[in-house]
């Protein structure tokens, strides 16, 4: 506008200090008003020549004085039929109405009334019409000249008819006393978006029921959608909500065996460790529980039994201190994440930062490493262990129940550990005379080929009654290593599992948490925020951001609903 009504070299430039409107941005005390030009002008203006210098006209680039300018372009597509203006719907429902009231307007009609069945109905023969022209324009036009349909043509064997201008099935029904939609339905391809909304109305009125009965449904529509029972079935598998209530939880390939199985060690340097029990005891008149800690050699596959007086983290220091002192030095624990155990840890590191009093452990390198939450898989090196000990352990004390102290426990413990360390590694020779002996943990650990021997004599049942309660002890183990030998060794066999690679969880990934406690339909819902890949690259444990915060689960435990 200054540019329109004035020529640059009209324009004059007057300095700020001359300028009494600049007094007005940082204001001005009343008593410095008399001593400003603010009352009686620029001293400039009283002179008879104004003497002033002129102004650039050329604008520097990147001025901030200048206000940028923005233009927008907005592309429009031109629409090739209504189907393109149909694919923004979701709903079969809306659809139809719209196509209704469209119609309704058409005819000159005025109101905002919903369509009524009839509006209805004329507006599905109007999309219908139109999808089939699409894509069945062939067999249409083969119909209308009353032609046969060639042999390669998809709908051959369905006997299509033309009924008013709707393609529909043929069939052998035409005599039968049903409706025209059941008898002659309406054809739909097995691709495209009308078909899509029209095979999720059906799944929902059947309230995301599965395959059949979501074709039962169609039926009773009147559509029959062409290669139908995959079309339904590849639906169903990217239903979301069908996900969440069928789908059953991720699973990948067994990972690989950690390096301390594999690789040569001392006895006990790298073991892994689990709680089993409870077992009654008596103390006077009282019955207490007591439980046992099993570790086992990651190596050599020996175990070693302790009993713990209780679950908690200084009972469980306590028998940690006792194993090494048995065993000698350990570099690494593996365990899952139990409270006594977390505890021992935390201790252990308080302890190391204040005082020394765990020294010990510190200097010969006691390293804890958990497993994953809730993935009691992972640990089945020692619970394998603890299901040999612990089902033979109950079945034989129930032959003497509330006839237990803890003397007697602690030696049953003991005898049960000598005869599972006993037992053959290998059994692809067992049966072969000429083989040399069956290689044992019992070998590894005490460098001695003959087992320890149980006292001399015949134990028989009636030892569980007499006052001498070794014997009753010894009887007990008689019929462990008896139960062991015919029920472990007929169990050692290869487990085919998890032998195929699956789809790796994604960061981004939506997904259901398998909560043992809670019904499916309450399980709670997670997105993904770190996928921890192993050394193979695949994902095998995850961490989950849910509304009560980020939690650590594995694969196993985990539905996927919708992929990232």
């Amino acid at each position: 506008m200054i540019r329109d009504a004035t020529k640059p070299h009209q324009w004059l430039y007057i300095e700020s200090a001359s300028n009494p409107a600049d007094h007005t941005s940082p204001g001005l005390r009343a008593s410095e008003v008399n001593d400003s030009s603010w009352l009686t002008g620029p001293p400039l203006l009283w002179q008879p020549i104004i003497e002033s210098r002129g102004v650039e006209t050329e604008l520097q680039l990147g001025d901030p004085e200048v206000r940028s300018a923005r233009s927008l372009c907005t592309k429009t597509k031109a629409h090739s039929s209504i189907l393109d203006i149909l694919s923004r719907f979701s709903s079969w429902t809306k659809m139809i109405s719209f196509i209704a009231r469209m119609q309704r307007l058409s005819n000159g009609v005025k109101g905002t009334y919903p369509p009524n069945p009839d509006e209805r109905l004329q507006a599905e023969q109007t999309i219908i019409k139109h999808v089939q022209h699409e894509t069945f324009q062939d067999a249409i036009s083969a119909l209308e000249k009353s032609e046969g349909l060639p042999r390669s043509n998809s709908l051959k064997l369905l006997e299509p008819i033309l009924q008013d201008g709707i393609l529909r099935v043929g069939g052998r029904l035409r005599k039968a006393t049903l409706s025209v939609a059941y008898m002659n339905p309406i054809i739909l391809p097995r691709n495209g978006h009308i078909t899509h909304l029209i095979l999720s109305h059906a799944h929902k009125e059947t309230f995301h029921q599965g395959r059949g009965i979501t074709l039962n449904k169609l039926r009773s529509l009147g559509y029959w959608i062409v290669g139908g029972s995959k079309t339904v079935a590849s639906y169903i598998r990217q239903c979301v909500i069908c996900r969440k209530l069928r789908r059953p939880t991720e699973t990948q390939r067994m990972a690989d065996l950690p390096k301390d199985r594999m690789e040569p060690s001392p006895p006990f340097t790298y073991c892994g460790m689990d709680c089993f029990g409870p077992f009654i005891v008596k103390q006077g008149r009282k019955e207490i529980k007591r439980y046992g800690l099993l570790f086992t050699c990651m190596c050599s596959r020996a175990i070693h039994i302790e009993m713990l007086d209780d679950m908690s983290t200084d009972a469980f220091i306590d028998v940690l201190r006792c194993f090494i002192a048995i065993r000698g030095t350990v570099q690494q624990l593996r365990a899952d994440q139990g409270t006594n155990f977390i505890g021992a840890k935390n201790e252990f590191q308080k302890a190391l930062n204040k005082e020394r009093i765990c020294s010990f452990l510190a200097e010969k390198h006691c390293e804890f490493v958990f497993n994953t939450p809730s993935a009691s898989h992972t640990g089945g090196v020692w619970a394998r262990q603890i299901r040999t000990v612990r089902n033979i352990l109950n079945a034989i004390l129930l032959l003497c129940p509330g006839r237990l102290d803890d003397s007697k426990l602690r030696t049953i413990f003991y005898e049960a550990m000598s005869i599972v360390n006993g037992r053959p590694l290998t059994v692809s020779e067992i049966d072969n005379p000429d083989s040399l002996e069956p290689l044992t943990p019992n070998h590894i650990l005490a460098g001695k080929t003959i087992s320890p021997l149980p006292p001399p004599g015949e134990f028989v049942k009636e030892d569980m009654y007499v006052r001498k309660r070794w014997r009753r002890v010894q009887y007990l183990m008689e019929q462990f290593w008896s139960r062991w030998r015919h029920e472990y060794l007929a169990q050692i066999t290869l487990r085919q599992k998890w032998h195929g690679v699956r789809r790796n969880i994604k960061e981004g990934d939506i997904v259901l948490v398998k909560d043992v406690d809670l019904p499916r339909n309450q399980w709670p819902l997670g997105r993904v925020v770190e996928a921890n890949p192993d050394d193979d690259g695949l994902v095998r444990r995850v961490k989950v951001k849910m509304q009560s915060g980020v939690l650590e689960r594995t694969v196993h435990k985990l539905v996927l609903l919708i992929a990232n």
